[in-house]
């Protein structure tokens, strides 16, 4: 019997994978409170997970200005770094590949996350329709204010810096978050993006910073070792736009130029429906990508099975069922029963629905 292609190795770029099961990012706000460093259970926790082809890790900001939540790791100080390193040194410990989600929320965040408690910076001074978590509860979006021209070099330098951060970290390359409603999504979108100046109006404008931004961070790592993820049909965060298929014709244009290492789409509303409005393609824009292609969002077994074997996707990234089967690549090799997760442990905690799931030889023992 043939072994399906998605339990078969795969080059994304310059990344050798042992398989085509990625284990996608997954915020579970556990850092370290007072730095935002990664500690011992998310070296514990990302090591578990290692037989994935490639682990994306949880989103980090790339600078305090760019936190949306609570407990939520960085990659912009000397601690979060070596938080990183160790966990990048047991994941490769276990034969496993990790690339480093870089993050900044834009709008989606409160003042009391802010430095200094100001506003969150956006393209526009747009409020979102989306809450957000400062370690007590859940609260509206603070109204953001809108980056200055000026200030827009700095964000694109705190993307670079970031990204040399990622290598002293013993990262295997980054993935850039241009999904869910963050910054680069913001800037993308005519819903929240209302600048008058290079950076809004027209398409060619509003993709300006994810295009400097994607230069920025090939220009330390090699596109080879560079993804994106980017969300073209959702409105997750409250974020629209009035026309969205040519937005992300152009945007998927815009990326062919680079050779990256993959393209990853949440297809549909992010982590919800996959359903499309008329007139919207994954399948189209995929197709116009040049390079490797992750897909995400609702996969089951069969389900990535079929889209590896078709040509739909080169990669399938996996959220909930890695959160509580750290051996999800051979549960689905092995066509094996999964996990429930324990939804009330998802997010924020210490290693109780973290790092306890049992694997399926522990779960044989049992």
């Amino acid at each position: 019997m043939t072994t399906p292609k998605l339990f078969t190795p795969f080059k994304a770029g310059a990344l050798d994978l042992k398989n085509r099961i990625v284990m996608a990012p997954l915020t579970r706000n556990r850092a370290r409170a007072e730095d935002d460093a990664p500690v011992d259970m998310h070296v514990d926790y990302y090591a578990q997970r290692a037989g994935a082809g490639l682990i994306v890790t949880e989103a980090s900001q790339i600078s305090p200005e760019g936190k949306g939540y609570a407990w939520t790791p960085g990659i912009h100080s000397d601690a979060q770094v070596a938080g990183w390193k160790a966990v990048t040194d047991a994941v490769h410990a276990r034969g496993g590949r990790i690339v480093l989600q870089m993050w900044h929320v834009g709008r989606i965040s409160h003042d009391t996350l802010q430095p200094d408690g100001q506003p969150p910076v956006a393209p526009s001074a747009i409020a979102a329709e989306a809450k957000t978590f400062d370690g007590k509860e859940f609260l509206a979006t603070s109204t953001p204010r809108a980056l200055e021209l000026s200030e827009i070099p700095r964000v694109i330098e705190d993307y670079r810096k970031a990204a040399r951060n990622a290598v002293d970290a013993g990262f295997d390359g980054v993935e850039v978050h241009g999904a869910n409603g963050y910054l680069i999504d913001q800037f993308l979108r005519d819903g929240a993006n209302q600048r008058t100046d290079a950076y809004g109006g027209s398409i060619e404008n509003r993709t300006r910073l994810m295009r400097e931004v994607v230069e920025a961070v090939t220009e330390v790592w090699g596109a080879d070792r560079v993804g994106i993820r980017l969300s073209p049909f959702s409105n997750a965060n409250g974020l629209t736009d009035s026309d969205p298929m040519p937005l992300f014709e152009r945007v998927v244009d815009i990326l062919n130029g680079f050779g990256l290492a993959y393209l990853h789409f949440v297809e549909g509303q992010t982590g919800g429906s996959r359903d499309l409005a008329e007139g919207q393609s994954i399948e189209a824009l995929r197709a116009r990508f040049d390079g490797a292609y992750m897909a995400n969002n609702g996969y089951d077994r069969q389900m990535a099975i079929d889209a590896v074997e078709t040509g739909k996707a080169d990669l399938v990234a996996f959220g909930r069922p890695y959160i509580a089967n750290p051996d999800l690549a051979e549960r689905l090799e092995k066509n094996a029963p999964l996990n429930e997760p324990d939804r009330k442990t998802f997010y924020g905690g210490g290693r109780e629905g973290y790092t306890d799931y049992p694997a399926l030889d522990e779960s044989a023992a049992a």
